[in-house]
């Protein structure tokens, strides 16, 4: 999709064995480029460049090199794209998302190689290792690094666990990495649910069935949900209204799929308020619709974005009946 972006200018240096080095090609490429657009440099907003460097030159950051080609490109926003032989048209999809946000009218978007200075060993060496470059673990650098990892979807659930406990709830982990499909993870986690029910007596603390992992939706239809909501609306539905247990199903991130909805709750009477609202939870599951289903009856969970990602949460409570 290109709506209301357009190309109005290009410019290029010969394919060959060339002299230049990486900078002259560049900017003898730009040049002919803003000239051929009829573009003042000063009206360029931000500047691209698609360069899958690899090692095969010491141009560490590249696209400051565009900058060279016009002193009034000095001091505008510079950003590099790499991804292997598809460097250039990532740069140029970049460079159209930023005009489509909003954020610039115009911006120059530059692709550019220089690998004949290399031998043929060295330019293979390095084409087969795009994205695989690894500091090696003796590396002297990694002597002043020190990783500390501050969240973790392990952290979340042990958080939970310890809220639990405190407020006297007996705790059942599931583990942090989960992961399968929604709905069949959630009748799983149902049958569960009234197994341990079953063993519980009146006066029994209540239990906490903790779980975290990503999982996953098939699409089957055109409506709109995400891996949580469908897990919480799969799982009412095979609860069945059962008495004494209530389920939340939530992306940490606050983001459920393609929405702005962290996730969905459920309870025993969930099933019975979506009928009396005329909503069919069967169909709605059908085709992908927990969002929509729960949208309509005031489940959803919206937490606005977290700034944190921790893989999903999912919570059953568990009483005795």
């Amino acid at each position: 999709m290109t709506t209301g972006v357009s190309i109005v200018g290009s410019g290029h240096t010969q394919f060959g064995r060339l002299q230049e080095n990486l900078e002259e090609l560049i900017v003898a490429a730009t040049r002919e480029a803003v000239e051929d657009s009829g573009i003042d440099p000063n009206d360029i907003d931000a500047v691209f460049l698609g360069h899958f460097n690899s090692g095969m030159v010491t141009d560490g950051f590249a696209s400051s090199l565009i900058h060279q080609a016009y002193p009034q490109l000095r001091f505008k926003p510079g950003m590099r794209a790499e991804n292997a032989c598809a460097s250039g048209s990532a740069a140029i999809h970049a460079g159209m998302n930023m005009i489509r946000a909003g954020q610039a009218r115009t911006v120059l978007v530059v692709g550019a190689e220089k690998m004949t200075s290399r031998s043929t060993k060295e330019v293979t060496q390095a084409l087969a290792g795009a994205g695989s470059q690894v500091v090696p673990p003796d590396d002297a650098r990694l002597s002043r690094v020190m990783n500390r990892i501050y969240a973790a979807p392990k952290q979340s659930l042990d958080a939970a666990q310890a809220l639990a406990e405190a407020e006297g709830f007996r705790v059942i982990r599931l583990g942090n990495d989960l992961e399968g499909e929604a709905r069949e993870v959630a009748r799983a986690h149902a049958a569960l649910a009234l197994q341990e029910q079953a063993r519980l007596h009146p006066g029994d603390a209540p239990l906490l069935i903790l779980s975290g992992g990503e999982l996953t939706v098939t699409r089957r239809g055109d409506g709109v949900g995400g891996p949580n909501a469908e897990y919480a609306l799969a799982l009412m539905l095979a609860l069945n209204g059962a008495g004494g247990i209530w389920g939340l199903a939530c992306d940490t991130d606050g983001v459920d799929g393609a929405a702005e909805v962290a996730g969905a709750i459920i309870g025993p009477d969930t099933l019975a308020r979506g009928g009396a609202a005329r909503l069919d939870a069967e169909s709605a599951l059908a085709v992908n619709d927990a969002h929509g289903f729960f949208g309509r009856m005031g489940g959803q969970v919206v937490t606005g974005p977290t700034l944190t990602n921790v893989n999903d949460f999912r919570a059953m409570i568990v009483h005795p009946v």
